[in-house]
């Protein structure tokens, strides 16, 4: 590690040197979903869950079929898996796609060393065992700061999605030979800047046609492809580098329905003026608490993501929407605590509703704009892997969509009327968080949580 420190394990992937930010993820199960996240691009993973590799790599669990993780790092690496899925165990595939692991490590003391001290950059060797040597390229590795990771997990060409992978030899279908459906579905422009396959399908659940333009396409090449909405996807990295695709939501809002997920988050916070942090070590891990300001009740999610939306950046508070604050609280949980969904005034967006709050150490989770259709979340709705507490969104983006929009011309936008009648907010609270729009699966209501009962159960 950058600060010194420095840990023995065995080489458990493909031989080689790598470096790169390192961080951790607390979940139990789902590494192969883990893994494959391009999210991950430029950070070596360390798993906090000591056993990984148990139930091998099941090929169809994969969120990208290439790895962009630098490196992994854990406990115990199984070598022999036991699952009727596994294709092939998680060594052979680490080797297979050229990824740098070592095994035999306290992942969790390494845990606590990251969160007393924040996201330090790394380097993994097979090559040269000199600590002192090591230590050199680590400190002369880049920093995530200022780092376009996008541009490295972003799809080339625009590409529909068809449930079968995206890149030449990985089922993708061309736009050219795409037969028109017979009852054209809603159609959605997605800004590829790292998608997960599980964000794509839980849009093409929705009955949504899902078309993955590369990060940098202009608004008006999306806008000719005459889409009911846009999408920003989840991404790896500093958003604040990703200009083009920040500079093509700030075309996009107002004149399509957008959605924003993880990256997308950032991107559509930025796009409106607000400024983006580091976070100390991130949010990674499929047991994060988040409050719905707009239900008042708490969404189980999985998170991914090192950089966050400065929420009091983006413009001042508008009393008479606010609880009749005037400043900005020290802590968001202070709208948590009170039951309020505060609303800013943006430069040239119209009014803005925080929607969402993380429970752990009060970072905004989710904005709902007012007067244009369109919200975001931090978090990841389609889990993959993880609870799906939130999975209505998708469905929220979707009722966005059941109206006609037609795109409008610069400078004109949508007019929703008072902050009740904004159809964002009543997309989000229409759906239950108790009842997911995930198939195949039945959701009772919990019990009530009166005193006799909590007692009781």
């Amino acid at each position: 590690l950058e600060d010194g420190s420095s840990f023995v394990g065995r080489s458990a992937g493909a031989p080689g040197e790598t470096f790169g930010e390192l961080c951790f993820n607390t979940s139990l199960v789902g590494y192969p979903e883990i893994l494959s996240d391009p999210s991950y691009a430029g950070q070596i993973l360390t798993m906090t869950y000591p056993q990984i590799g148990n139930y091998g790599v099941a090929l169809a669990d994969l969120q990208r079929s290439t790895l962009a993780l630098r490196g992994l790092v854990v406990r115990d690496l199984c070598e022999e898996p036991s699952n009727f899925r596994s294709d092939l165990s998680l060594p052979d595939f680490l080797a297979e796609q050229g990824v740098i692991a070592i095994s035999g490590l306290d992942t969790r003391a390494i845990t606590r060393h990251l969160r007393t001290h924040g996201a330090l950059r790394a380097g993994i060797s097979t090559l040269d065992l000199d600590e002192a040597g090591l230590l050199t390229r680590v400190k002369a590795s880049p920093s995530l700061l200022h780092q376009n990771l996008v541009q490295t997990v972003s799809v080339k060409v625009p590409e529909f999605w068809r449930g079968t992978g995206l890149g030449q030899g990985d089922g993708a279908v061309p736009p050219s030979a795409v037969p028109a459906a017979p009852a054209a579905p809603r159609k959605v422009v997605a800004y590829d800047c790292g998608a997960k396959y599980g964000i794509l399908q839980a849009l093409m659940r929705e009955g949504l046609e899902v078309e993955l333009v590369p990060w940098d396409t202009p608004a008006a090449e999306v806008l000719a492809r005459e889409p009911h909405g846009v999408f920003f996807s989840n991404g790896p990295g500093d958003p604040e580098p990703v200009e083009a695709t920040t500079a093509a939501a700030r075309e996009l809002l107002g004149r399509v329905p957008v959605f924003g997920i993880c990256l997308g988050h950032q991107i559509i916070g930025r796009a409106v003026g607000a400024r983006t942090e580091k976070l100390k070590f991130g949010h990674r891990g499929g047991n994060h608490p988040v409050m719905n300001l707009l239900t008042n009740k708490v969404e189980i999610t999985t998170q991914n993501h090192g950089f966050g939306v400065v929420f009091e950046s983006i413009g001042p508070l508008i009393p008479e929407l606010s609880a009749g604050e005037t400043s900005h609280p020290a802590s968001l949980l202070s709208w948590v605590e009170g039951r309020i969904a505060p609303v800013v005034e943006t430069a040239s967006y119209g009014r803005v509703q925080l929607t969402h709050v993380n429970l752990n150490d009060g970072t905004p989770e989710g904005m709902a704009f007012l007067d244009i259709p369109a919200f975001c979340v931090q978090y990841h709705p389609e889990a993959s892997p993880g609870p799906t507490d939130a999975a209505y969104l998708f469905s929220a983006f979707a009722q966005l969509l059941a109206e006609d929009r037609p795109a409008l011309t610069p400078g004109e936008v949508y007019s929703t009327g008072p902050a009740e009648a904004s159809p964002v907010p009543e997309a989000l609270t229409s759906s239950s968080a108790d009842t997911p729009s995930s198939p195949g699966r039945a959701f009772s209501s919990p019990p009530s949580l009166s005193s006799a009962n909590w007692r009781k159960h």
